[in-house]
């Protein structure tokens, strides 16, 4: 394997807390979101993996897209929904839903470009075996 990027973020104080980014791009307050008994009115690392899966697996779109040489509309959209559960044994666990809005194209092609692209997203393969991730074609 060939380390291509390494980021690198140092969380303080939880999910009450700060995250900041080695480059400082990333530097903000995290909150315990209100729907949780929170104060919210900050990100929360949930917000924080769903931006990251969505942007990833739209690249993995376009990449498995332009190889089977098909166009996406640039208006295309993947929405993560990221669900924080609390697990029968007391734990806590994520679950999420891609929602990819490919516009006019075909839903049959879509359905496959969305399969070939959850075979190749670098969090969907992270996250395989380990999450429940539905994929879901709008």
């Amino acid at each position: 394997m060939e380390k291509l990027y390494t980021a690198q973020v140092t969380a303080t104080g939880g999910r009450n807390g700060h995250v900041k980014s080695s480059d400082g791009i990333v530097d903000m307050k995290v909150a315990v979101p209100e729907g949780m008994g929170g104060k919210g009115g900050s990100t929360n690392p949930e917000q924080l993996f769903a931006a990251g899966y969505a942007a990833c697996f739209q690249s993995a779109l376009m990449v498995v897209a332009g190889k089977a040489q098909e166009h996406l509309n640039p208006e295309s959209t993947v929405t993560a929904h990221v669900d924080l559960n609390k697990l029968d044994d007391g734990g806590y666990g994520l679950s999420v839903k891609l929602s990819v809005d490919l516009k006019e194209m075909d839903k049959e092609k879509a359905k496959t470009l969305v399969d070939e692209a959850h075979k190749v997203c670098p969090y969907s393969v992270g996250t395989r075996g380990n999450i429940k991730v539905d994929l879901e074609v709008v």
